[in-house]
């Protein structure tokens, strides 16, 4: 007796070929068709890929992105950081022969300042200054409002009418007046003081809009679930809630850092923030204002990098935004 797997009318020892390119070989009804392959669009993606496609595809957060990063890129290895030496042979702090009004030339392609020091040097350190305090001051608020925001949107009750209480109490009095009585407090301990001044002021807007998202995602099934098989608030907040708000917070995250680049600017022109001998892009700003007039490239340099860091991170954000969308339920290839 044969094997009853290989049992069929046309042969005890028949085994069926594979159809190729989705076409029945069998015969029958829809014999020699072609069985349609699943449209691209309708493929299934994780979420981390469709975020991903959707942030490529926006063309402004990329050629943002290639900017921002060529600029990092360039004033953090110009002059080099710590102990590790720089590409570029001028020296901020060195004074210079002034060659002629202190134009731009090959020399010193960003022209030179009033008592001769190279300008491309001075402009890359405040660059670099002007990034360290906006990450900062990003990385900074972001923790502070995310912990907020959570904390009050899943106990509800006392402890979200107090937080809520502070963060309107922060929200109405003017950040610039806040951040310039606190900046000018913290400036005496350098940059990274008023990184941190700057942090604990700027973390309301965040906290409003994560304990916003904790309040819907409480009430979801498997926030629900994890409670009742006991789960401890702490890890249903880190391992269930905060993941899935994830996008809410880099966004907001991102944009504040562009807030903290024009804040910090803006102290430091009115002489509320980065105190000399250190220096930042709206420091340089504020010591050569007089000079835009006669000698511009003093004012238009680190007024450039201010612009280009700002819109490239907002672009970015834009971006991003985009990208966690949950309406977009669609990518395509």
């Amino acid at each position: 007796m044969s094997d009853i797997r290989n049992t069929d009318p046309r042969g005890e020892d028949y085994e069926p070929v594979p159809a190729a390119h989705g076409i029945d070989v069998e015969g029958g009804v829809g014999a020699g068709v072609e069985i349609p392959s699943l449209p691209t669009e309708e493929r299934s993606y994780s979420q981390g890929q469709l975020v991903r496609r959707r942030f490529f595809r926006h063309k402004g957060a990329i050629i943002s992105m290639i900017l921002l990063g060529v600029v990092i890129l360039v004033a953090f290895t110009s002059l080099g950081i710590g102990p590790i030496p720089g590409w570029w042979d001028k020296d901020p702090a060195r004074q210079y022969e002034k060659i002629g009004t202190g134009a731009p030339t090959w020399t010193h392609p960003f022209g030179q300042d009033s008592i001769g020091k190279d300008y491309f040097a001075l402009v890359m350190l405040g660059t670099q200054k002007s990034i360290i305090i906006a990450l900062g001051v990003g990385l900074i608020s972001t923790i502070i409002g995310t912990l907020i925001g959570a904390i009050a949107g899943y106990f509800r009750g006392w402890v979200e009418s107090l937080l809520m209480r502070l963060t309107d109490l922060l929200i109405v009095i003017p950040l610039l007046v806040l951040a310039a009585v606190l900046g000018k407090i913290a400036s005496q301990w350098g940059i990274w003081g008023l990184t941190l001044m700057l942090g604990i002021v700027t973390w309301t807007g965040l906290a409003r809009l994560v304990r916003g998202e904790v309040l819907s995602l409480r009430e979801r099934d498997f926030v629900v679930a994890a409670t009742a098989v006991g789960t401890g608030s702490g890890r249903i907040i880190s391992k269930h809630i905060l993941p899935n708000a994830v996008g809410t917070i880099i966004v907001s995250a991102t944009l504040t850092i562009s807030a903290a680049i024009l804040l910090e600017t803006s102290l430091s022109f009115l002489g509320f923030g980065v105190q000399a001998p250190d220096t930042s892009l709206g420091l340089l700003i504020s010591q050569y204002q007089t000079a835009f007039t006669t000698r511009p490239w003093l004012f238009w340099w680190p007024g450039l990098m201010i612009l280009v860091i700002a819109l490239g991170v907002n672009f970015i954000g834009d971006g991003l935004r985009d990208a966690f969308d949950p309406r977009q339920q669609r990518t395509k290839a």
